[in-house]
């Protein structure tokens, strides 16, 4: 079951550095919200925030409130890696673990998480692979390093190794900057039907993409060099891309700046 994610009055640091500053939103479950803005604004640090991966940073942290269906995130009592668990994370530049096959790369998560029997993990991997729209093209060299596989394949396969732990929400950073036009179209539509069952958010400096993929989009910007960034807006992607409230927001979609 996917889950609302809402964030409140949110600061992020890295040391003394304030990065963002003031983010407030909701993320609706089954959906896909896409983060746009230019270089530097603070899209991916806060994407870090959203399931604890930003305080793995010497000297960075966190104010403000991250709930997950009204569970406080950074509450005292909450576990960071039970948070990423729940938060899956696909990167910017397809990470495979280089030393293992494609069956060990989508079992790796769940090895940490736990004793799964061998039929129960076969099932999973496949499910994974599946899910991830790779099964037909690795079922029959799953014992194959999966560094081998073409940079859209390994991208999937990072996808697969995701989901296979069955979280609640994925978080991509940039999932196609490093791919070829059929793989970014692969990988769009895997996130089309993968929303029916997670709540997912992309970060993307590419508008078309925004435009295709997402239901809400929120605006990152800084209000000039050095400051924070902040959400400028958030609203129906739809409206955003026609007729956005904020002229920054129109001036960065139109490539006016940025």
């Amino acid at each position: 079951m996917s889950k609302q994610i809402q964030v409140s009055g949110l600061d992020a640091y890295y040391g003394s550095h304030k990065a963002i500053e003031d983010v407030s939103m909701t993320i609706e479950p089954r959906s896909i919200t896409a983060f746009i803005g230019p270089s530097g604004c603070g899209k991916s640090t806060f994407l870090r925030t959203l399931n604890r991966m930003h305080e793995v940073i010497p000297g960075a942290r966190v104010e403000g409130k991250v709930l997950l269906d009204g569970e406080d995130l950074y509450a005292p009592t909450v576990e960071p890696v039970s948070v990423r668990r729940m938060i899956g994370m696909v990167f910017q530049r397809p990470n495979p673990f280089p030393t293992m096959s494609i069956y060990e790369n989508v079992a790796a998560g769940l090895r940490l998480n736990g004793r799964v029997g061998k039929s129960e993990m076969d099932g999973i991997v496949e499910e994974s692979l599946k899910g991830a729209n790779l099964w037909n093209e690795v079922k029959d060299r799953l014992n194959k390093p999966g560094a081998g596989l073409s940079g859209g394949q390994q991208q999937r396969l990072c996808i697969a190794r995701a989901i296979a732990v069955r979280p609640q929400v994925l978080l991509m950073d940039e999932p196609c900057s490093a791919l070829d036009p059929i793989s970014t179209l692969a990988i769009e539509d895997l996130m089309a039907k993968l929303k029916d069952q997670y709540t997912i958010v992309i970060v993307t400096h590419n508008m078309q993409q925004a435009a295709r993929v997402s239901d809400r989009t929120a605006f990152f910007n800084l209000s000039e060099q050095g400051k924070p960034g902040k959400v400028v807006e958030m609203d129906e992607t739809s409206r955003m891309f026609t007729n956005p409230s904020q002229k920054a927001t129109e001036d960065y979609i139109t490539g006016r700046f940025g």
